[in-house]
C-alpha cells in the first residue's frame, strides 16, 4: 500500500520542488509532474511528487493528516 501526503508546491526548479507539508518544508523529485506550477498542491511518497491534485482534496487529506497527528501527539 502506498500512502501520499499532500503538498503546496512553493517554488519549483527543473528536477525539484520545495513543498509545505503541513507547515514543513522540503524539496522533493518532480519528475512525474513537470508541468506542476507554484501555488498548486501535489501527492508525496518517498521523497517525489507523484499527481498534482486540486485544492479541495488537498486541504481535506490535510485536514485528516492533522487528526492523525494530533492523535499520536506529534506537533
Amino acid at each position: 500500500m502506498c500512502i501520499g501526503v499532500p503538498a503546496r508546491v512553493i517554488e519549483k526548479d527543473e528536477f525539484t520542488a520545495l513543498v509545505d507539508v503541513l507547515g514543513s518544508k522540503m524539496r522533493v523529485g518532480i519528475i512525474f509532474v513537470p508541468e506542476v506550477i507554484p501555488g498548486e498542491y501535489v501527492l508525496i511518497h518517498a521523497g517525489q511528487a507523484m499527481t498534482i491534485v486540486d485544492e479541495e482534496y488537498a486541504k481535506q487529506s490535510m485536514e485528516e493528516w492533522r487528526k492523525i497527528a494530533d492523535a499520536k501527539g506529534f506537533d
